[in-house]
C-alpha cells in the first residue's frame, strides 16, 4: 500500500548524509562524488593520490573534504575510517588490470591485481560494514564489471577478482540486511577512464569495443553517476544484493552480426 504521506520528490535527496567515495580522484569515483554532493550529501573524497582527492573536493566545494586512503593496507583502512565521520554511504571504485594470458601472468602480477581488487575491497567492506551495522543503517555500493559475467582472452585474473567481489558483496548483503544495511554492485561496461587508457590508445581495439555495445559507443564516467545516486538513496530502499549493469547493452546481445530479418 502506498503511503499518502510519502514525498516522492525526496526519494533521491541525500541531505544530511555522509558519503565516502573511495577512488574519488578520477574517473567514475570523481563523477560519483560530484553527483552525490549535487543531491545533498556531504562527500569525503578518498584516494591513494591525495592531490587528486583534494582537487575533486575543492571542485565540489564546502560540502566535500579529502583524505588519503590505501585500500591495500588493512591498518590504513581501519585507521582512516575510524577517524572519519561514520559514513551513511560507501562507494568503492578502485581496481587495476593486467591484460595478459593466464599462462604468461607472473606471480607478482597476479598478486598485484588480487591485492587491490579483491583483498583491498574486503578490507574496505569489513570496516565500513562494521561501522554501518553498529548504526543500523547504510548503503554500500561497490563497482564490479561486466567481466564478472563475461570474459575474453587476457582478462582472466581481473575477471576472477570482479566475480569474487560480486559474490562477496552478495554474501555481505545477506549478513548485513538484518542490521539495516544494504549492499549492491554496479557493473559498468566500457568507460573512458584511466583504467582503459591502453584500449583507448589502440584505434582498432577502441572501435571493436564500441561496436560490442547496443549504443555503439563507450560510456563516460558521469553515466555511472545516476546508478550511484539511486543505490545511495531511499529510492532503492528495497534493493540489496543485486548487480546493476550499466553497460550499454553489452551483456544483453551478441553484438557480432545483425541478420537480415
Amino acid at each position: 500500500m502506498t503511503s499518502p504521506s510519502l514525498d516522492y520528490r525526496r526519494l533521491f535527496d541525500l541531505s544530511d548524509r555522509i558519503a565516502l567515495v573511495v577512488g574519488a580522484g578520477s574517473g567514475i569515483g570523481e563523477a560519483s562524488a560530484h553527483a552525490l554532493a549535487a543531491h545533498g550529501a556531504r562527500v569525503i573524497c578518498a584516494d591513494l593520490d591525495s592531490d587528486a582527492a583534494q582537487r575533486v573536493a575543492q571542485a565540489i566545494g564546502p560540502a566535500a573534504e579529502a583524505v588519503q586512503l590505501d585500500m591495500r593496507d588493512a591498518t590504513s583502512v581501519a585507521r582512516v575510517l575510524s577517524d572519519l565521520p561514520a559514513p551513511d554511504v560507501l562507494v568503492s571504485t578502485p581496481s587495476i588490470n593486467v591484460r595478459k594470458p593466464l599462462l604468461q601472468t607472473s606471480d607478482e602480477e597476479f598478486d598485484r591485481v588480487i591485492a587491490l581488487n579483491l583483498r583491498g575491497t574486503f578490507f574496505l567492506l569489513r570496516r565500513a560494514g562494521q561501522i554501518m551495522a553498529q548504526r543500523a543503517r547504510g548503503s554500500i555500493i561497490v563497482f564490479t564489471s561486466i567481466r564478472s559475467e563475461v570474459v575474453e582472452p587476457g582478462q582472466g585474473v581481473y575477471a576472477a577478482t570482479k566475480a569474487g567481489v560480486r559474490q562477496m558483496c552478495r554474501a555481505l548483503a545477506a549478513e548485513l540486511g538484518p542490521h539495516g544495511v544494504r549492499v549492491n554492485l554496479i557493473a559498468p561496461g566500457i568507460v573512458e577512464t584511466p583504467l582503459t587508457a591502453q584500449i583507448r590508445n589502440h584505434p582498432d581495439w577502441y572501435a571493436a569495443y564500441a561496436e560490442k555495445t547496443i549504443f555503439r559507443r563507450w560510456a563516460q564516467p558521469h553515466e555511472m553517476a545516476g546508478a550511484v545516486v539511486f543505490l545511495a538513496s531511499d529510492a532503492s530502499s528495497y534493493v540489496t544484493g543485486t548487480v546493476l549493469f550499466v553497460d550499454g547493452g553489452w551483456t544483453a546481445h551478441d553484438g557480432r552480426f545483425t541478420p537480415p530479418l
